[in-house]
């Protein structure tokens, strides 16, 4: 995200910024806690200098941000490009996304399990947050739906050092055609890790917040995961903004929190073009795939809704493969 909106507010300032002016980005770091993400927002919201938030990352620091600086004296529009979790749906006039929520992610990788995979039995482990029983509840309700079985549900914290015996139940249990993994990275990593002690070969499987798993090797190989954005998807805009990115971190490729800081650090500077006002941003924004053009970004089209989400954007099914993350035929 933060070298994505660098990148993005170079080439704004190179244009000659803002009606004139550079665009400056501050960065400032939630830790991804809805405790410090409080602190920051008040920060921010009473900045007269701010006149809008990319991010947070997370659905809870975001969720906990968004009351402050949608209910504050000072209303300031936040714009995630991460957050998923379906409670932000709507939660405040000055909360938007540019992600799908946890109900596409969760539905998408449970049609895909059922039809590509022809899975009937599932374990699912989750973290125990906004984002993990979010996307828990997404793919079991829609994997049921499908007839699916879902064996259990078992949930996890950030500081949990195992998942063997939730891994060692299913088995005895008579195993699973695969695991639906809805954890962070390094949630996900245990997982893996512990799989492949106990022997099982069950396909893993994980929604966004496992971008980046591909760089572990050949402990993620195999591993199937929904992003709304892959580096080498098609669009006129995708491919000027990997070779740039590329040009300016070296060794680095951009993944969907990426790619949509960037198209939203320039989203955000057309809409400054015409009112640097907060409110006045807002009102904008919310116009947009209304009664003005959706915005064409390099992760596709946005459109905000009344709830300030992007209903239209589609997730894709990825595989990890020899250290990449290549998306299934047919998407």
């Amino acid at each position: 995200m933060k070298h994505a909106a660098e990148l993005a507010v170079r080439e704004v300032n190179a244009r000659g910024g803002v009606r004139g002016r550079p665009l400056a980005l501050r960065i400032m770091d939630d830790s991804g806690r809805p405790d410090v993400a409080i602190r920051i927002a008040q920060q921010l919201s009473e900045d007269p200098a701010v006149v809008a938030v990319v991010g947070h990352l997370n659905s809870s620091a975001s969720l906990a941000a968004s009351r402050i600086y949608g209910e504050g004296p000072r209303p300031l529009v936040m714009i995630s490009p991460s957050a998923s979790s379906p409670d932000l749906s709507g939660v405040n006039p000055f909360t938007f996304r540019v992600c799908p929520s946890d109900l596409t992610h969760g539905a998408q990788l449970a049609r895909y399990s059922r039809q590509a995979l022809s899975a009937k039995r599932i374990g699912v482990i989750y973290l125990d947050d906004d984002y993990g029983r979010g996307l828990r509840l997404s793919f079991a309700a829609e994997f049921k739906r499908l007839g699916g079985t879902i064996i259990e549900e078992d949930p996890t914290l950030s500081t949990t050092t195992s998942v063997e015996p939730y891994l060692a139940h299913m088995q005895q249990t008579g195993g699973v055609d695969a695991v639906m993994l809805a954890t962070d990275r390094p949630g996900a990593e245990l997982a893996l890790r512990e799989m492949a002690r106990l022997g099982v070969h069950w396909t893993p499987l994980g929604g966004d917040a496992l971008s980046g798993i591909e760089a572990t090797g050949n402990l993620a190989d195999g591993v199937r995961m929904s992003v709304a954005y892959l580096v080498d998807q098609a669009g006129e805009r995708n491919a000027p903004f990997v070779a740039a990115y590329a040009r300016a971190f070296p060794g680095e490729r951009p993944d969907h929190r990426g790619a949509a800081a960037y198209d939203i650090v320039h989203l955000l500077a057309d809409v400054l073009t015409n009112t640097t006002d907060r409110r006045g941003i807002r009102d904008r924004l919310a116009r947009i795939g209304a009664d003005l053009p959706a915005f064409e970004g390099v992760a596709g089209k946005i459109a905000f809704d009344k709830n300030g989400d992007v209903p239209n954007k589609s997730v894709v099914i990825g595989t990890v493969r020899e250290g990449q993350l290549l998306a299934e035929p047919g998407q």
